[in-house]
């Protein structure tokens, strides 16, 4: 989450030795350890697995079932500001909205979708580090990363209306059913009350068997909640019910390793057109932001889910796909 170059969060990820020993991941792509034997992981790039446990959950262990990579097309890509630490995105009513990280820097931002252009913006303390953004009800929420705080913002000018704490970190936020859902980080996912912000229950994320590691920025998509893995470019899928990883995107093309400024450039950042069923992911100092269209649908949750679409409440079935 953390710039390499401030020594926070991505090098205490990164460096897992403290000893030099570097761990090299190029989107989904994890090419092996300075001092270690070269791993190579990218069987369909984020359905991968290795041998060495060292490895982040990215890198899975086997196992009878693969979860699919899903298949997309790049409908468009649009001006990002190449200085915007990103850490949450959300599509709501035809306008984007970021949360932007660093300390001193750290935004909640309205941005206009084709220019790229931040129409407004509000800057939060500067030894806070923002976090996770998710539309609850009528208000948007932006998580801080260590601080145990949590900002509530009106939609239509973005002007502070509550602060609420909560334990531990906060890395990525979403909204599913009507309840707040945060990550921190680890293979776990938080549910929140929208009433006083209680956690309600916890859920444990898995995929071949395996906890997930790294669960980041969240997106409610379809029922699924879709999560950034860091530090890579993939997308997990997962049900919201099982704790189940149901399918990947695995995003490593969309920006070149070489227009990268830094390994801390990963992607993040997902947002989610529920009237055409589009996707707008980005990534952390990402010049451009991809329009993407899933060319498959995938397997639902058992249960049905609803999530916010634009002030109304959509219902989801469970159906069936190519993945």
């Amino acid at each position: 989450m953390c710039s390499g170059s401030t020594g926070t969060r991505e090098s205490r990820k990164i460096d897992l030795t403290g000893q030099g020993q570097w761990l090299v991941v190029f989107g989904c792509l994890v090419v092996g350890m300075v001092g270690f034997p070269l791993t190579l992981v990218h069987a369909q790039s984020c359905t991968a697995r290795t041998q060495n446990s060292a490895l982040p959950a990215v890198a899975l262990t086997p196992s009878d079932s693969v979860a699919p990579v899903i298949q997309y097309q790049v409908v468009n890509r649009y001006p990002h500001d190449p200085k915007a630490f990103t850490q949450g995105l959300v599509y709501f009513r035809g306008d984007l909205y970021e949360s932007t990280g660093l300390r001193g820097h750290s935004t909640v931002r309205k941005l206009a979708l084709k220019s790229g252009q931040v129409l407004d913006e509000r800057r939060i303390g500067h030894k806070l580090f923002g976090e996770g953004l998710a539309v609850l009800g009528k208000q948007l929420v932006q998580l801080t990363w260590q601080s145990g705080s949590a900002f509530t913002y009106t939609i239509e000018d973005l002007s502070q209306t509550g602060e609420f704490s909560f334990e531990g970190e906060g890395w990525g936020a979403t909204r599913l059913n009507s309840e707040l859902v945060i990550s921190d980080g680890s293979s776990q996912l938080r549910f929140l009350s929208p009433d006083d912000y209680h956690q309600t229950h916890t859920l444990q994320v898995s995929a071949r068997g395996r906890p997930l590691e790294g669960l980041n920025e969240l997106e409610a998509v379809g029922g699924l909640i879709y999560a950034n893995v860091y530090p890579s470019d993939c997308i997990a899928r997962i049900d919201p019910y099982s704790g189940h990883v149901l399918g990947w995107l695995d995003l490593h093309g969309l920006m070149p390793v070489s227009e990268r400024p830094d390994r801390s450039a990963v992607a993040n950042g997902i947002a989610y057109n529920a009237h055409t069923g589009d996707l707008f992911v980005t990534g952390k100092l990402w010049p451009y932001l991809y329009r993407l269209r899933l060319q498959s649908s995938a397997v639902l949750p058992e249960k049905r889910a609803t999530f916010s679409d634009g002030g109304r409440s959509v219902e989801t079935k469970k159906t069936t796909g190519g993945g």
